[in-house]
């Protein structure tokens, strides 16, 4: 079944000639002293910005490096992190922008593989990137450091100093809409990241396209998000989309525990509390059930947006009953830059995640190819204009997920009556139960309703016939006890007979990528192991 009714004819297309950092900095050239990013340190305006962007692109290009060149981005979110991607991308650089939370072996393989000419980095991630570099023969001219925690060595500047030194840049890169923007390392979620590159159009698509028309965030909004800005969805969240209309973003360099939240969104930082959020439901549950969780008249929030993982109907609900405020539920990828499928501010449905966002087309295809009727799961395909390029080095995988205009997300999902769509699980955690297929997130969202419940993670397991079962791993909340069969009856009580967990499994935790997806493939992999 297609959704075929949403086009971009309501969004003007950025002319052949176009770079995203100029359009984003000219775009707000009448807010000079209007803040754009409040960190930990202070405040950054508009004006400061766009200086800061220009000087730091006069300074990569000082180095040597030539246009279309990858600088690595390994940067905690601060006031730093847009200055170096924008900087970048004024000056015709590709800025890759990594996962703050991998090891060092990661980063030897991606600086191998985007083959980057500089690091921009935070000093407290300066040891790690040291040894990346000493495991990789891909040699690196220049590693500007932001906030060094210990003395430099010669081949390493101060981020600050490195600016001071550089005039701002008087004219931007002339690359054109399609060049090659900047690249997403995906997240992890199936295995070894893949280096998604995106073009300079991309994140003006999805400013436009969702951020302005569908969430309406505007100059007076205040824009938080829990999700990172090295992960597509944060870099839309905390970035693109409020300097596309000149809001102000809180950045938080720390890592997204419920406390740390909490004091963003309650004006701990900056005096300022955010009206936008932006989270994920491993968050939100863990915000949830937290002893310190504020209560509605502490924050400010006008609009919540989540993604990284389908929303459990039942815990939005909760959500809403406490803040008083929905939770706009959508699916977006790092292929596809942000989100493409989404509730509506206005008209959210728990359970599902909403309808095509206007500009991008849905399909869902049976293993056939072709498209399923309504009510039947299927492969969702994507067409809109944000489409990543390609992925880095890996000619098997890209024709393999860019098929034509259409994008293959990996995803199961079913359409609804009323238009909408209904999550079942990744394509490759589908499972197959006495012949009939059951949607993992269907069950691990039935679970997480038992009050004893934190989070689960559903897989299938094969018997002593060599049949497919399913098999939960649960985590309950802190000082919660439930036994396994109360849970299985639970399930059964709540869905159909088949679908329960023969099998279930306490953990302490699961495992998880950095922006918080379950990973299951490690869970399967340790079944298969034992």
């Amino acid at each position: 079944m297609t959704t075929n009714h949403n086009t971009t004819q309501d969004v003007a297309a950025p002319p052949e000639q176009f770079n995203f950092a100029q359009f984003l900095l000219e775009r707000n050239d009448d807010r000079a002293d209007r803040p754009a990013f409040i960190d930990d340190t202070g405040i950054l305006t508009y004006s400061d910005l766009s200086q800061r962007v220009r000087s730091m692109a006069t300074g990569l290009r000082s180095l040597g490096l030539k246009r279309e060149e990858r600088v690595l981005l390994l940067m905690h979110d601060c006031n730093d992190w847009p200055v170096s991607f924008l900087g970048a991308m004024y000056a015709g650089l590709v800025p890759v922008a990594v996962n703050t939370l991998l090891t060092a072996d990661d980063y030897a393989f991606m600086l191998e593989n985007s083959r980057a000419q500089a690091v921009l980095v935070s000093g407290a991630l300066l040891p790690t990137l040291t040894a990346a570099m000493t495991r990789s023969d891909h040699e690196v001219t220049k590693v500007i450091v932001s906030k060094p925690v210990a003395p430099l060595h010669p081949a390493e500047v101060e981020f600050e100093s490195f600016l001071q030194a550089h005039q701002p840049m008087a004219k931007a890169a002339a690359t054109k809409a399609d060049d090659p923007g900047f690249w997403l390392y995906s997240s992890g979620s199936t295995g070894r990241p893949k280096g998604t590159v995106h073009s300079h159009a991309n994140p003006y698509w999805t400013s436009m396209l969702y951020g302005k028309d569908v969430l309406k965030i505007t100059e007076h909004d205040v824009c938080f998000s829990a999700a990172k800005l090295f992960f597509a969805y944060g870099l839309g969240n905390g970035l693109t989309f409020p300097m596309a209309v000149g809001a102000c973003a809180i950045l938080m360099a720390e890592r997204p525990t419920p406390d740390a939240t909490f004091k963003r969104m309650t004006g701990g930082v900056g005096g300022v509390k955010p009206t936008v959020f932006f989270g994920a439901p491993t968050g939100f549950a863990g915000m949830l059930a937290h002893p310190n969780l504020p209560s509605k008249t502490d924050v400010a929030m006008r609009l919540v947006s989540s993604a990284g993982e389908a929303l459990p109907a039942e815990l939005g609900e909760r959500f809403t009953q406490h803040f008083g405020v929905n939770i706009v539920d959508g699916i977006g990828s790092t292929e596809m830059l942000h989100i493409f499928l989404s509730n509506k501010p206005d008209d959210v449905r728990y359970g599902t995640t909403g309808w095509a966002v206007p500009g991008y087309e849905i399909e869902l295809r049976g293993d056939d190819g072709n498209a399923v009727p309504d009510g039947e799961p299927g492969d969702l395909y994507i067409k809109g204009p944000s489409a990543a390029l390609m992925y880095w080095g890996n000619r098997e995988k890209s024709r393999e997920t860019f098929q034509g205009g259409w994008t293959k997300s990996g995803d199961k999902y079913v359409r609804n009556a009323d238009g909408t769509y209904t999550y079942g699980g990744r394509s490759d955690d589908m499972l197959k139960v006495s012949g009939i297929y059951v949607s993992p997130f269907e069950v691990e969202a039935t679970l997480i309703q038992h009050p004893a419940v934190l989070e689960a993670a559903v897989i299938g397991v094969n018997d002593s016939e060599g049949l497919t079962k399913t098999k939960a791993f649960v985590v309950l909340k802190d000082g919660a006890t439930v036994s396994d069969e109360e849970l299985k009856a639970f399930v059964k009580d709540k869905l159909a007979p088949y679908k329960y967990p023969r099998v279930i499994e306490f953990l302490n935790e699961l495992p998880k990528t950095a922006t918080g997806k379950i990973q299951r493939f490690k869970l399967r992999a340790q079944e298969a192991q034992s």
